[in-house]
């Protein structure tokens, strides 16, 4: 059989260890699709739609810490990637997204070809860390290579590369190198001595030190519990929990401030903030305005990331495993925190976390009683709705670097998606999914991929009938007038049934721990239904409550 350029993508893939992918068949691609489906060394996922697909690539790269695969058709398929990959560019995830192009004759020419569409290269490049175009048989290879090494280059991100339909057909020789092959990923960035210097006598002038760790510290989990053997407590991001586990007495986990009092005040008598491989998210920090410790030193291996958020008093470029490593080994046996911070801190902890819990009204036990149920690495997969904004993000604890997963960028109707590609990374571990009832709703077709995959996962769907933070937005903001934020909700006792799910429904507070347990008793999917018309609407938090 004649070898194809084609061929030449799907032992590139091999090669560089890709043994997962997620796509949709279509016109432009199928030759791709064909030489993999005929080596059968790559698991290919087919899902129902392109952005599905794109996210589930994403969610699966995270819990693995691999190189995540998307394969999308051209056009509009490629349009239907774009709020995937935008997704994991927010979240650092290396994807490497591989899609056709029209015959070359036609690129760019507007004649009307199927799929054909303006300048999609540069849509891809504007959605990803950088964007190519394989042009010829022989260059092949090497735009693969310089993609995927893009991809995997700390910062992270997507790279999308497109080859046209005529390319992927093209008789092609297999690079002599195929055989002992392996990308040439530049080495971690070590600090310069000077600044680790500066930075370990600054550290050592510190009595009341914290650490807020973002997920650039995700790999440099086993160097962050050292530091903090040393004395530091620990807050996180939303996208780093679980770096250090949560039910550690010394880690705040993502109850990082917002809304908090307590925290805030303590945040006061902080005299130092290590801030590791965190952006600082505005999402966050209400946009940069929760005031945080005056004395910030920011540690991260993107140049651009100094002062980009909140300033600092000193920023130290490296890897963050380097970098800590290196710190903690000069530190040990020297740092002299004050006596009885350690204390102090674990009962702010406490302090805060019940501050917290007051604010969620009929809500406050749930995190509680869904953590109580679940096995220790159970993945925690959110959507962006109120009870993640709260309970889901803040109180819920997680305990393994990669056990967590959101939308980074905030976008709705991504939580089952992100879940299905974290149910297939998690081999027999369970996957729980917290949604809303509007945001299941705009990815639902993928219900049938996680059915069709025979997946064990819960998804957790909170019922409120419509847009329930946009409410409380309109009630802050706009006179309490809530116009165009009420869904009509399908029956999901009767979406279960079509989709070959168990079903529970939840009416109340103490009933939520035991349709959880009952739910997780069997393998395969679950859908718990939470009433919120009959449990309770969920109280406005921060910034939307006008009365704090």
């Amino acid at each position: 059989m004649t070898t194809t350029v084609g061929d030449v993508v799907a032992l590139f893939l091999e090669k560089i260890g890709v043994r997962t992918g997620f796509g949709i068949i279509s016109v432009h691609n199928i030759p791709i699709f064909d030489a993999i489906a005929r080596r059968e060394r790559l698991r290919i996922v087919m899902t129902r739609g392109e952005a599905g697909a794109s996210h589930m690539a994403d969610a699966h790269a995270r819990v693995t810490g691999e190189l995540g695969l998307l394969i999308s058709s051209t056009g509009p398929g490629v349009a239907n990637a774009i709020t995937g990959l935008v997704e994991a560019r927010f979240a650092g995830t290396p994807l490497l997204h591989l899609t056709g192009q029209v015959a070359s004759r036609f690129i760019d020419r507007n004649t009307g070809t199927t799929h054909d569409m303006p300048d999609q290269l540069g849509l891809m490049r504007a959605a990803c860390k950088s964007a190519y175009r394989i042009r010829t048989a022989d260059e092949a290879w090497g735009v693969l290579t310089r993609a995927a090494t893009d991809a995997l280059t700390a910062p992270m991100g997507p790279v999308s590369v497109e080859i046209p339909i005529d390319v992927q057909k093209t008789e092609a020789r297999l690079p002599l190198q195929a055989g002992v092959f392996r990308l040439p990923i530049p080495e971690p960035i070590a600090p310069a001595d000077a600044d680790l210097d500066l930075l370990v006598e600054r550290v050592l002038h510190a009595r009341r030190p914290m650490l807020w760790v973002g997920n650039g510290a995700r790999h440099a989990f086993a160097e962050v519990r050292e530091l903090m053997t040393l004395g530091f407590g620990m807050v996180s991001s939303w996208a780093g929990r679980g770096i250090v586990p949560e039910d550690h007495p010394m880690n705040l986990g993502g109850l990082n401030g917002t809304g908090v009092q307590t925290l805030q005040d303590f945040y006061r008598t902080v005299d130092l903030m290590l801030v590791i491989g965190s952006r600082l998210r505005g999402q966050e920090t209400v946009d940069n305005g929760i005031p945080l410790p005056d004395n910030r030193i920011q540690i991260d291996i993107d140049p651009a990331a100094n002062g980009r958020s909140y300033d600092n008093s000193m920023f130290v470029h490296g890897d963050s495993r380097l970098v800590v490593s290196r710190m903690v080994e000069r530190l040990k046996g020297r740092m002299q925190p004050e006596r009885g911070f350690a204390d102090e801190f674990q009962a702010m902890k406490r302090r805060a976390r019940e501050e917290f819990k007051a604010t969620l009204g009929p809500y406050a036990t749930f995190a509680e009683q869904l953590r109580a149920e679940l096995p220790r690495d159970a993945l925690w997969v959110r959507d962006i709705t109120v009870a993640n904004s709260t309970w889901g993000n803040r109180l819920f604890e997680v305990y393994g670097p990669r056990d967590a997963i959101h939308p980074v960028g905030a976008g709705i109707g991504q939580g089952l998606p992100l879940g299905v590609g974290a149910a297939i990374a998690a081999g027999a571990r369970k996957t729980v999914v917290l949604h809303g009832d509007a945001g299941f709703m705009m990815n639902v077709s993928e219900l049938w991929t996680a059915a069709q995959e025979k997946l064990d996962m819960l998804f957790i769907v909170m019922n409120d009938g419509g847009y329930g933070v946009i409410r409380h937005m309109q009630d802050a903001a706009f006179g309490g007038r809530r116009v165009y934020g009420d869904l009509l909700p399908p029956d999901f006792g009767l979406l279960a049934q079509a989709a070959s799910a168990r079903y529970g429904c939840v009416k109340s507070v103490e009933a939520f721990g035991p349709a959880v347990r009952k739910l997780l008793a069997s393998p395969g999917i679950g859908i718990l239904e939470v009433d919120m018309q009959a449990v309770g609407e969920a109280p406005p938090y921060f910034p939307y409550d006008k009365r704090r």
